[in-house]
């Protein structure tokens, strides 16, 4: 199944798109995977701008192909991250964070996935890990890059809560590549740069195809230079409520997340930028947020 990418608005602040696929009508979750942003490559090297923002309830996954992001938060953290590094924010009961990116002569291209946390962690106590090396593999055509997980083998050190894989394919040549994957998995593969096609369906940049569980190998026929992600894990068995920048199990939680951060209470910390004045809450739907 192909989920084609849409076209949203990366803040209300600015005019910078980003191509989404999760959520999405068709699939709202690949195993604790449920948020996709691709931005870029773009000239615009500094369009990421991004003020102090509150997170519950998830992990933010930050992952460059090209340029650079300051990453600052309430727990402390001053992190750069650049390409081949791996920045991961866990959320727990409440941080804030903002996200800048640095005009450092290079395209801005990175993408932003989201992992919901289970009901043992997701009340936790937040937390930040930047994993500046990662394991590598040789797929002949290309080069695959473990940033979560184990696939192929090949294990992460990064800190998961759930079980799940996520991997980066680099494509040095024209060809193909196959690589097997846990069968009691779901799997998502995510087009970044180039072009790609997968059973036979061609992929345009933040396009994504998924892969039900049971499948026990993906094949990929590539350009040179393409970049594509792959993601997965088991089935996630809660269902969540997902609004604004918020993942919980009820309206309510939601509720009152969005009445603390407005609030500025000590619940999601505070932190120094030069980003400008903090991002409010918006008004909370008409509709009854209902878990899913």
């Amino acid at each position: 199944m192909l989920i084609p990418a849409r076209t949203v608005k990366l803040t209300t602040r600015t005019d910078t798109d980003v191509r989404r696929t999760l959520f999405h009508a068709s699939r709202k979750m690949i195993g604790p995977w449920c948020f996709i942003d691709h931005f870029g490559p773009s000239e615009q090297t500094e369009g990421m701008q991004v003020a102090a923002h509150p997170h519950i309830g998830l992990q933010t996954v930050t992952w460059l192909f090209s340029g650079e992001i300051e990453h600052r938060d309430s727990l402390g953290t001053v992190q750069a991250i650049r390409p081949g590094q791996l920045n991961l924010m866990k959320a727990g009961n409440g941080i804030s964070h903002s996200e800048k990116s640095e005009a450092n002569g290079q395209p801005l291209h990175f993408m932003q996935l989201w992992l919901a946390l289970p009901e043992e962690s997701r009340n936790a106590v937040g937390g930040f890990e930047h994993l500046a090396a990662l394991p590598r593999q040789d797929l002949g055509a290309g080069t695959l890059t473990v940033l979560a997980g184990n696939i192929m083998g090949s294990n992460a050190p990064t800190t998961i809560y759930s079980p799940l894989v996520a991997a980066e394919i680099q494509f040095s040549i024209d060809g193909q590549v196959s690589f097997t994957v846990n069968p009691a998995f779901e799997h998502g593969v995510v087009l970044a740069q180039g072009v790609a096609r997968i059973n036979g369906v061609e992929l345009s940049p933040g396009d994504l195809s998924y892969f039900p569980t049971d499948s026990a190998e993906i094949a990929i026929h590539a350009g040179t230079n393409a970049i594509l992600l792959v993601i997965g894990g088991e089935p996630f068995g809660e269902k969540i409520v997902m609004w604004w920048n918020f993942i919980a199990r009820t309206r309510d939680e939601i509720q009152e997340a969005r009445a603390s951060w407005n609030a500025r209470t000590e619940r999601f910390g505070d932190f120094e930028d030069d980003l400008g004045p903090w991002i409010p809450a918006p008004n909370m739907p008409n509709v009854i947020l209902q878990p899913r």
